[in-house]
């Protein structure tokens, strides 16, 4: 990483798949830039944010001092907060002042899951766009969401300007837009700094595989054509074999070479860093430093015997498929494997005979191309449904109305919250395949699922709000989800400290919503492999707790050992047809 902190603009993005280590590396890198004497803002846009966890201080959405770091202040932009303090700031000034039921009318239009986005944007907007609320900061490092949402939120600026632009009836999804338009000036400047390569950067961060890099590439183009062209690569968890006899290290290491050999087109005339692997978690001020300096904390831990009897992928299999049929989802913090893991069960289950569909709900997600013969596959692709929802909005709802009020149905749906409808529907239809066979959904990473699940009953009352009729998928989705005879949810984590936090946190919020877990799905495991080089032996010594602590508390565990062929698309470049 030499030469890295050597130009560093005030705004930094780090970006790329989830799971590559954006906020390991913004973390460490916003650590030295203090360390050198610069005071330092370093803020997280991920609705799954494990920032608190890494930086060993807990944080909100006001500045709060790092520990054991001089100069270095965090937030943590938490979108369901963000959202609450949205909805006072527009109903607090009206309560009393309103008539109650025109006060709950507001309520009800800021109840959606559009309103969590918004208010969300709008707190990474101020950081970006108003000079006074970082005016004591040299820089701002940006620890964002996984790629797909990541472009959703670079494009909100946009998408919300030219809707405040042209919306003529002062009202939409998220109430009264007086609120909106005096962020209008704000929005701008937030997408003028975003553009210019004096003030803002972009970090790509990826893994050393080929998906990870495939994405970074797509990624790369994308963010260009929105003007964010001052852009770099850090390829993290670099890994050289110590021991060429351990056959482990040398598959993992030509695994590596390979990816890196085939770096796609976009991503070549970029600068580029690499990051070794690292044998120990970076955790803390002590650990972030030792990415710069090279000096690792002391190994602790003893990775102990190893029961080969536990759980195997075939296990799992053989219990989801008894039923015949039901709906399978894999959840997770990003970058555990769960597209992995559920390409692996669609190929075993289609060996069954019953039907088998595969779908994803992630924005950066890809239909894989190298399915069984009769396994269905799709995409929630977000512009598209949006596109098909609103054609048919115009065409039931719209068909009743004079021409004044088409045009204003039309403008309403213009609105960026109309995609978040879209794309719920558009699930809850996935889903309802279940009945007659399998359906696998692969899903977005932990708080956009959250999300997404959230929105059933605000998805009623919008649809409600704009006339239509409740699809019977939507109104049947959540006794879908709560039924553990037809739905399986998966909680895939690798064994390390943060993804097995983030799945027992999600564990708890599903059950909150009355869904309960059916399985805990250890990926990508050290544990059960005899590896003799050095650097595995320490990674193994430290996964071992956490292998032990979720054995120890959950009834349904598998753990599958780390393999040289994940199985990725032939072509993760490229979407299936």
């Amino acid at each position: 990483m030499e030469g890295f902190l050597d130009r560093v603009p005030r705004h930094v993005f780090f970006t790329g798949k989830g799971g590559v280590g954006k906020t390991t590396l913004a973390s460490a890198t916003a650590v030295a830039l203090a360390d050198a004497g610069r005071r330092v803002l370093l803020v997280c846009t991920d609705p799954a944010s494990n920032l608190d966890e890494v930086l060993g201080t807990p944080l909100g959405l006001a500045p709060r001092p790092v520990n054991g770091v001089d100069g270095l202040y965090g937030v943590n932009v938490d979108p369901e907060e963000a959202a609450r303090a949205y909805r006072e700031r527009v109903v607090g000034p009206v309560r009393g002042v309103l008539p109650e039921e025109a006060v709950r009318s507001i309520e009800e239009q800021l109840s959606g899951a559009c309103t969590v986005e918004i208010a969300a944007f709008g707190e990474f907007a101020r950081l970006l766009g108003d000079p006074e609320a970082t005016d004591g900061f040299d820089h701002v490092v940006f620890d964002t969401a996984p790629t797909g949402h990541t472009l959703r939120l670079l494009e909100l600026p946009a998408a919300w300007t030219q809707f405040i632009a042209t919306n003529v009836t002062g009202t939409s999804c998220l109430g009264p837009l007086s609120g909106l338009r005096e962020q209008e000036a704000r929005f701008r400047a937030a997408l003028e700094r975003l553009a210019d390569p004096d003030q803002t950067e972009v970090v790509l961060v990826s893994r050393p595989d080929r998906a990870s890099l495939a994405e970074a590439g797509r990624a790369s183009a994308e963010l260009a054509a929105l003007g964010l062209g001052n852009q770099r690569l850090v390829v993290n968890g670099v890994f050289r074999a110590q021991d060429p006899d351990d056959p482990v290290a040398r598959a993992w290491e030509a695994r590596v070479h390979e990816a890196l050999e085939a770096l796609p087109p976009a991503l070549r005339g970029l600068q580029r860093w690499e990051v070794s692997l690292r044998p120990y978690e970076l955790v803390g001020a002590g650990a972030l430093r030792s990415l710069w300096n090279g000096q690792p904390p002391p190994a602790e831990g003893d990775a102990g015997a190893w029961d080969a009897s536990h759980q195997s992928l075939d296990a799992l299999v053989e219990g989801i498929a008894a039923p015949g049929r039901g709906l399978v989802l894999t959840m997770g913090k990003g970058g555990v494997g769960k597209t992995t893991v559920a390409l692996e069960l669609v190929r075993r289950l289609a060996e069954t005979g019953r039907p088998v569909h595969f779908t994803t709900t992630d924005p950066a997600g890809r239909r894989p191309l190298d399915l069984p013969a009769g396994v269905t596959a799709t995409r929630i692709d977000p512009k598209a449904e949006t596109r098909t929802y609103a054609a048919e909005v115009m065409e039931t709802v719209g068909r009743e109305l004079d021409e004044e009020g088409r045009a204003l149905l039309a403008e309403d749906l213009r609105s960026p919250c109309t995609e978040e409808i879209a794309v719920f529907r558009a699930f809850a239809r996935e889903a309802a395949r279940s009945e007659q066979g399998f359906v696998v959904v692969d899903t977005a990473p932990t708080g956009h699922t959250l999300l997404l699940l959230d929105a059933a009953q605000a998805y009623h009352r919008e649809v409600l709000r704009s006339r239509g009729d409740l699809p019977e998928t939507v109104r049947r989705l959540l006794p879908r989800l709560r039924d553990p005879e037809l739905t399986r949810v998966l909680l895939v984590t690798l064994p390390e400290a943060t993804p097995v936090h983030e799945a027992a946190s999600l564990e708890a919020d599903l059950r909150r919503a009355g869904i309960e877990p059916y399985a805990w799905v250890l990926n990508q495991s050290l544990t059960p492999l005899p590896v003799t080089d050095p650097l595995l032996r320490a990674r193994r010594r430290a996964e071992a707790r956490y292998v032990r602590d979720v054995l120890e508390n959950h009834p349904r565990v598998f753990v599958l050992p780390w393999s040289a062929d994940p199985r990725p698309d032939p072509d993760p470049g490229k979407e299936g047809r």
